[in-house]
């Protein structure tokens, strides 16, 4: 992976690969499918398709003293009327959690002002491919209005994550196929005030990129910039806003939050997916913990070992996604050169940037 600043194009971070690698990446169809399947395998489940959650509420009391007392249990209602009673219910879904609204767990954080444009690209020939073919290099180039990251998935193609200005990914959404190509070929080649201008226009990119390649000298080497991009899959260009959240716990009495639904990170450190898998990974630990002493899985006393063991992790990560995000953000020349300094002095640190690889392919000790 190569890490560097528009503002200091002197100023970069490289991560050679390691065993184990630093990141793998794949589309998340891919995911969804091992996860069916599995699903499948684990019988009894039951899986609910093509309904909706209409209403989350507490169950019913008990009419008597010798009734089981649902009245601490959530009662998910389905859109087909059907009525789930729980145990624990754990919320997967998302931002904007209706599963943490019921639970009545505040979040705390703010708005970057800023959205992330993805896409899947078509690259123009092996790009990204070092001698081994299942090891790649990814490219993240810090512009003054955030972060362009091209990551490589197979047969040539590549993930884009440009976070930019709403106005600007507005704008990425509306270009020709063939200006959208030039416009992320022209962020990981030219400086700020071409890219700048070149941002202005509805139309045209294409030709004013050629004419720029040819009168500045562009390095056209893979180890310090991704090969030209051929095309953008159809259909495969999106945007969303960026956020921090962080929610002031991941559980109450027979709730537990994951992924979205607890944290909302800057997509900058590309940790949103690793950070909600470990949060899977250490709910599930603490279940098993309950299990095997025969507690309450819905019992807030042990989900409390899931909350203890994720809250502060998550939070540096948040803290350290944000403060990057800030920091680079900055075009004021002395901070510039600090923070040039600082990266050239990290990028000579073996074991330092050892740290940061552990921590970027969530290997966390």
């Amino acid at each position: 992976m190569r890490v560097w600043d528009s503002l200091d194009s002197s100023s970069a971070i490289s991560f050679s690969s390691s065993s184990p690698p630093i990141a793998t990446m794949t589309e998340n169809p891919n995911l969804q499918r091992a996860l069916l399947q599995r699903l499948n395998e684990l019988n009894p489940i039951s899986v609910f398709d093509s309904t909706k959650v209409a209403s989350i509420e507490l169950g019913p009391s008990a009419p008597s003293q010798e009734s089981l007392d649902l009245a601490s249990y959530p009662s998910v209602t389905l859109s087909s009327g059907q009525k789930i009673l729980a145990r624990l219910l754990v919320g997967a879904d998302g931002l904007n959690s209706p599963v943490r609204k019921f639970a009545g767990i505040p979040t705390r954080g703010w708005d970057y002002e800023r959205h992330g444009v993805v896409a899947t690209l078509k690259l123009t020939s092996s790009g990204f491919r070092q001698d081994r073919g299942d090891v790649a290099i990814a490219y993240q180039r810090f512009l003054p209005s955030g972060p362009i990251a091209v990551l490589a998935l197979p047969d040539d193609y590549a993930t884009l994550v440009w976070s930019t200005t709403p106005e600007k990914a507005a704008k990425l959404k509306t270009l020709a196929g063939e200006d959208l190509v030039a416009m992320i070929n022209a962020a990981f080649r030219l400086d700020n005030v071409d890219l700048e201008y070149l941002s202005s226009l509805d139309a045209g990119h294409v030709e004013e990129l050629d004419w720029r390649s040819r009168v500045i000298r562009v390095e056209e080497d893979e180890a310090h910039i991704p090969r030209k991009i051929e095309k953008v899959q159809a259909g495969s260009i999106a945007s969303f806003p960026l956020r921090y959240r962080q929610a002031d716990s991941y559980v109450s009495s027979r709730v537990a939050l994951v992924g979205d639904a607890a944290h909302t990170v800057h997509p900058l450190a590309g940790q949103g997916l690793n950070m909600g898998l470990s949060d899977v990974q250490s709910l599930t630990n603490a279940i098993q913990f309950t299990v095997k002493h025969g507690g309450d899985i819905g019992d807030e006393m042990y989900l409390e070992r899931y909350n203890g063991d994720m809250w502060m992790q998550n939070n540096r990560m948040l803290g350290v996604t944000d403060k990057l995000h800030k920091l680079y953000g900055v075009g004021w020349r002395p901070l510039v050169g600090l923070r040039s300094v600082g990266l050239k002095m990290v990028d000579q640190m073996g074991p330092v940037k050892g740290w940061l690889m552990k921590q970027a392919g969530g290997i966390v000790p």
